[in-house]
């Protein structure tokens, strides 16, 4: 999950983006988008993947935060017939991934900007994940696009 901000009338307001990266293709599967950083966004972001990939059951990849190591996450992860995988306190080898496209979106995208409304912030976003999915070259995946390489997939498969 990560942290956002905008401004009213000179108030700062936060924005919290929660997400799910998939690893073979760096495709952002699900996200939402709440004005608090709690279990809920995650879980409604975890349902919403589990709805769209009900065949997927991959490795869970995240940090050591509370809205990922409860016993309701673990037991919606059963359900979907996933394993989680979080590494020790201090190393974020298995949050790496998510953590890049964190920075990603931020350097792109919001860092050196100020955004005057909840709106326009949530529009950047959900145009980025757009853009970022289905126009980002990545030369780690041969210089396709996340759903470039999810297509080339499912054509072998």
């Amino acid at each position: 999950m990560s942290e956002f901000h905008y401004y009213v009338n000179g108030e700062k307001h936060r924005l919290y983006l929660s997400a799910i990266l998939d690893l073979y293709d760096r495709r952002i599967v699900a996200y939402t988008i709440g004005d608090s950083n709690n279990t809920e966004l995650v879980y409604n972001m975890f349902d919403f993947a589990v709805k769209n990939n009900p065949k997927a059951h991959p490795i869970f990849h995240s940090d050591r935060g509370y809205q990922y190591t409860n016993r309701t996450f673990h037991s919606k992860l059963v359900a979907a017939g996933m394993t989680q995988s979080m590494s020790r306190i201090a190393r974020c080898i298995d949050n790496g991934p998510m953590e890049g496209f964190w920075g990603i979106i931020k350097r792109e995208r919001y860092y050196g900007k100020k955004f005057n409304s909840r709106k326009e912030l949530v529009d950047m976003i959900e145009n980025y994940i757009n853009y970022y999915n289905n126009s980002r070259l990545q030369r780690k995946l041969g210089v396709l696009t996340p759903f470039e390489k999810h297509e080339e997939f499912l054509k072998v498969a």
